[in-house]
């Protein structure tokens, strides 16, 4: 089995072999910290069944951990050049299966059918680059994929907003996309010095259970999201100022005060103190309005 490399002196030392420079245009920030790998992994809670999706496996550190805990492991990277390195580091692991290419890009249904066994479910694991860190959640939430649980490093101040409550300050339509489909869960917080390089700011890994069903049902689900995004988009202003400017014209008032008093919602509210289930009665009282001449 080739050497870990989940330390910085091995991680620098196969950077300097293969002349590798990082990009900071891809978030490339190589986690080299051994206890808290290993926690990632506890905390993605695999068995020798498991069919893992890995995200970015950089060097291969995370990829090493989760090949000896997994039956199958599919590793999906970006960068081309991580190529050799990737081959040298995870030389031996025989249950890895490295695609190159852009998540946001792929079929995940494919790959997924293609690489994991009938009917086991799928965990995905990854270490994410920040800057493409909600439109990669919101595919894998989204995605037709028998996914069961995510396991995720993030940004910090990113995963706060992802398990908020009505009212407190990072409460937004992301934390409502997330909590539609997921139950969220921080598992611990990372500091910025275990990374090569050390980027800006800490990290927090947070794991997502996929719900066997949606946390509301709605009528409507396009306008359900319409609706919340809507709501957020002046978070200074009250739900009803809101809903006029951002998706029905000012001459609707009169039936739009009707729709929240349908659903028990007082005009004057702001978005942020809604509750998902709120979001969904004012979803289902307003969504005519939408088809409505």
């Amino acid at each position: 089995m080739t050497k870990r490399i989940s330390s910085p002196k091995v991680t620098h030392d196969v950077i300097r072999q293969h002349r590798f420079t990082l990009k900071k245009s891809l978030g490339q920030n190589f986690l080299v910290d051994e206890n808290i790998l290993k926690k990632i992994v506890e905390a993605a809670g695999l068995s020798k069944g498991s069919c893992v999706l890995e995200i970015g496996p950089g060097a291969g550190a995370l990829t090493q951990y989760l090949a000896e805990s997994a039956q199958k492991v599919i590793a999906v990277e970006i960068d081309q050049r991580l190529k050799p390195i990737l081959e040298e580091t995870l030389q031996g692991y025989d249950n890895v299966s490295i695609r190159f290419g852009d998540v946001l890009k792929m079929d995940l249904q494919q790959v997924i059918a293609e690489e994991c066994p009938p009917g086991v479910p799928v965990t995905v694991v990854a270490n994410l680059p920040y800057y493409v860190t909600t439109p990669i959640l919101m595919k894998l939430l989204t995605a037709d994929v028998p996914i069961q649980t995510i396991v995720v490093m993030i940004q910090k101040e990113v995963a706060g907003r992802l398990g908020a409550a009505p009212g407190e300050k990072s409460y937004g339509s992301l934390s409502i996309a997330v909590q539609y489909v997921a139950d969220p869960e921080i598992v611990l917080t990372v500091p910025k010095t275990v990374f090569v390089p050390q980027p800006n700011v800490d990290s927090a890994v947070i794991r997502l259970e996929i719900r066997p069903d949606k946390k509301v049902k709605v009528a409507d689900e396009d306008f359900f999201f319409r609706l919340v995004r809507a709501s957020f988009a002046q978070r200074r202003k009250t739900l009803m100022n809101n809903l006029m400017n951002n998706l029905f014209s000012k001459d609707r008032k009169p039936e739009i005060l009707l729709a929240l008093s349908a659903a028990g919602i007082d005009p004057g509210r702001r978005g942020e103190t809604l509750t998902i289930e709120e979001f969904a009665k004012l979803s289902d009282s307003l969504r005519h309005l939408i088809t409505a001449k």
